[in-house]
């Protein structure tokens, strides 16, 4: 080679090298994007799942009339308390009194008609015997047909008797029924409680309850003993929860107080679901809540039913569990190159634009669709951030339960949200360290 084309091929190179030069530099003189930083380090987690409901007793009974009936006897007052036994209401019992009358003198009739109809058979088999034996002495003395006749009038007044004897029977059972409706003109408690609602007056007309509970509404007695928090669960939380869960629960008319209880009951059916037309097809999906019941350990004796509460349930707990900021935690599609390789460690140099994104090593069309989740590690050296795929585990109130992808003692980006959503792979960045735990100094 001449010595003019050496020449010309060392300035072809300074060029080429001057100009990734002037890229590194044009790189490292990008503006930094201000995060917050903080350190992957261990904390005790608990996982709540809170959820908004009402206070109402275990056991509630709704008082209702089976008959109509002026109220007459009403010697309670809403609040009252109440034993198990005790006359709560009494109706008008002029009407149901003289049915029982009326029907204990169909009785005595039906049974004077027996009486008489058991006459009428005796006489009749007298009189059947007697032309039978006198047939049979002498033929010529009755006829045949006169036997006949006697024997079909002793068939006639047994079978009247049978008829009396069913009358008696009918009479006695509307006698028992008109005493029992004569009996439900008192009405006692079911239970001992208090009367937590008082739907109706002296004077007023109580009405069955049959066609309409709240029409025929009288009062609530509730046992105020055991008190729950019936509280609507979502459906994506509700199969976190177990019978026994410990929780905590707020009512809104005690804001400075906090009651302890536990999971008693947790509804198989939904409280709400989708909803549905005239003609039977689904025509729009609603939040789907099932109901929890959550038993008060020591009620105050002053709650009332129907008062707003909030539970938040215990569903897990973890001990110095290796932990992530929740906002930290991002989503993001998996990059077309090859990145089975190991990432390198916190504070290793490595180029400024060297992705160090990890996806899964399926390169299926299905895989490399889907979205990671990760969060975005701070190299100390570089201070650029590389979005790094990790696994979590039960979510506290402010943390993940880190399973794998990171060690503890690496700094993260954890915020703000829109810092993080707008951040990319390779991205320089500087902040402050936020969070409990400390994180990295500012770049």
């Amino acid at each position: 080679m001449s010595k003019r084309g050496k020449v010309l091929l060392i300035a072809a190179g300074v060029i080429v090298l001057a100009g990734f030069v002037s890229l590194g530099v044009s790189k490292r003189r990008q503006p930094a994007v201000e995060v917050k930083l903080e350190k992957v380090a261990r904390r005790d987690l608990v996982s709540i799942v809170t959820a908004s409901g009402k206070i109402e007793p275990e056991q509630s009974v709704d008082i209702l009339s089976d008959i109509m009936g002026r109220i007459v006897y009403l010697p309670l007052q809403e609040g009252n308390f109440v034993q198990r036994g005790q006359v709560l209401v009494k109706l008008d019992t002029a009407t149901y009194a003289a049915a029982v009358e009326q029907a204990q003198a169909g009785v005595a009739s039906a049974r004077a008609n027996v009486t008489q109809a058991q006459a009428n058979l005796d006489q009749a088999q007298r009189a059947y015997s007697r032309a039978r034996d006198v047939r049979a002495s002498n033929a010529q003395l009755i006829s045949q047909e006169s036997v006949e006749q006697l024997q079909t009038a002793q068939e006639v007044a047994a079978a009247n008797l049978d008829a009396a004897q069913r009358s008696v029977d009918q009479a006695v059972a509307n006698l028992r029924n008109y005493r029992d409706q004569l009996s439900k003109t008192t009405i006692i408690s079911p239970l001992s409680g208090q009367v937590t609602r008082l739907a109706v007056k002296q004077g007023e007309v109580a009405v069955p309850g049959t066609f309409s509970r709240e029409t025929g509404l009288l009062m609530t007695v509730s046992d105020m003993s055991v008190i729950e928090a019936r509280v609507n669960v979502d459906e994506t939380d509700v199969v976190r929860i177990k019978l026994g869960d410990s929780a905590e629960v707020s009512i809104d008319a005690f804001p400075d107080t906090s009651f302890t209880g536990h999971v008693t009951k947790i509804a198989n059916s939904s409280v709400t679901g989708a909803s549905t037309s005239t003609s039977g097809l689904v025509t729009a999906q609603q939040a789907v809540d099932f109901e929890v019941r959550v038993t008060l350990d020591r009620p105050p004796r002053n709650l009332r039913p129907d008062l707003s509460a909030t539970a938040r349930i215990i569903t897990d707990t973890r001990k110095q569990a290796l932990s992530v900021p929740i906002i930290a935690l991002t989503v993001r599609q998996p990059t077309p190159t090859d990145t089975t390789k190991p990432r390198p460690a916190s504070g290793t140099a490595v180029a400024q634009n060297a992705p160090r994104y990890q996806t899964v090593t399926d390169t299926s069309q299905a895989h490399r669709n889907k979205e990671v989740e990760g969060v975005f590690v701070v190299d100390s050296v570089t201070h650029i951030a590389h979005f790094t795929p990790v696994r979590v585990g039960v979510a506290g109130e402010e943390y993940f339960e880190l399973l794998s992808g990171l060690k503890d003692g690496e700094t993260i980006v954890a915020g703000t949200y829109q810092a993080i959503k707008d951040l990319r792979d390779g991205a320089r960045v500087k902040g402050q360290a936020a969070g409990r735990s400390g994180g990295a100094a500012r770049p």
